[in-house]
């Protein structure tokens, strides 16, 4: 016996689909609105609690759709305040999310995957493996069960995609989130709020030039050589570095805008003033800047952190060079929150794990 096919969930919609969803069962398009505007000014999960809609219709809502809200499994707070999230998902996988306080605006770091198949040597996430992708839901439920955490539903905040996952490796379901969380009838979250990080491909960096809604770009580099690169991102033996930055000098950048570069620094390793030379030639005449990322050290991880004067070294070499530059503070190192140290135990792949790791 064939199972049902799941109620849609409403939190997976963009404002006009869920406005067209309605108009077939003859409901007028602004209950979509008063929907959205329930879902995410207020932080209802329940059609029930809907007041200004009609009895009848929450009915048949309830009986037609689904509200989906990732369920708050556990909560770490760091020293300097920095707060890491898990988050179960329906099918049982958990994922991490973070909030950094004391930014310009408060900022939430969210993943897109659970899971990374991008590899790279120095992070944590990349032990997962790629496990899945998450959905358009999945996404914008994070940053719900955050501001609502934190009391953040009518404030400012950015969000970095910067957490478990690769957001362009999940293009479509990751800009579908991002359309959904720009909604004015929801969180009216602006681009110019959002940072997406990539490790740079290529196809997906070039899509994003088309993008209306067309987020802060980060591009994770680490090295300026092939070479090395490879070494750090294995991603890189598809898409090499001058491809990347030929993708990045193309993308229509707004004014004042500026593509950032992270850059991981790791003792020994690329951290050196050649290294720091080789990059300015690279990003010479391109509207970017560097933000250099000490690694967070963490057992399964063989590099070191540089030392301060390394570090410094090589932000001088950049800044003679006219790069911008930035050191980037870690936060919540206590909590294992910091870049490239959220990971989620246990589990082990299947082979179309494995397979798409590979993609």
């Amino acid at each position: 016996m064939t199972a049902p096919a799941p109620r849609p969930d409403v939190t997976g919609l963009e404002l006009p689909e869920l406005e067209a969803a309605l108009d077939a069962q003859g409901q007028p398009r602004f209950r979509a609105r008063q929907i959205f505007q329930w879902i995410y000014k207020r932080g209802v999960d329940e059609f029930a609690a809907m007041t200004d809609l009609p009895q009848a219709l929450r009915d048949r809502l309830a009986t037609d759709f689904r509200i989906s809200t990732p369920r708050l499994a556990a909560r770490e707070r760091s020293a300097d305040g920095t707060e890491k999230f898990l988050l179960e998902l329906a099918d049982g996988r958990r994922i991490e999310s973070v909030f950094i306080p004391d930014t310009p605006a408060m900022t939430f770091c969210i993943s897109t995957q659970v899971g990374c198949a991008m590899g790279c040597a120095f992070c944590l996430t990349a032990k997962m493996g790629l496990v899945r992708h998450l959905t358009a839901a999945e996404i914008a439920g994070q940053v719900r069960v955050l501001a609502g955490s934190l009391g953040l539903r009518h404030e400012a905040f950015n969000i970095v995609l910067m957490g478990m996952g690769e957001p362009l490796h999940n293009y479509d379901q990751t800009m579908k989130a991002l359309r959904i969380l720009a909604d004015p009838h929801g969180f009216a979250l602006p681009p110019r709020r959002v940072t997406l990080s990539t490790v740079g491909l290529v196809p997906a960096i070039e899509r994003l030039a088309t993008e209306p809604l067309m987020p802060n770009l980060a591009v994770s580099l680490h090295a300026a050589t092939e070479s090395l690169r490879t070494e750090l991102v294995p991603s890189g033996r598809k898409y090499s570095v001058r491809e990347i930055i030929e993708a990045c000098r193309r993308l229509p950048l707004q004014k004042r805008r500026r593509i950032t570069f992270e850059y991981v620094l790791l003792a020994g390793v690329n951290d050196s003033p050649d290294e720091a030379a080789r990059l300015a030639r690279l990003l010479s005449g391109l509207r970017a800047k560097v933000n250099l990322i000490p690694l967070n050290a963490a057992p399964g991880i063989p590099f070191e952190r540089p030392s301060d004067a390394a570090i410094d070294r090589f932000a001088g070499v950049l800044a003679e060079r006219r790069i911008t530059v930035s050191v980037r503070k870690s936060r919540g190192r206590d909590i294992r929150a910091a870049c490239g140290q959220l990971i989620v135990e246990g589990g082990r792949r299947s082979p179309t794990q494995r397979a798409a790791a590979l993609m």
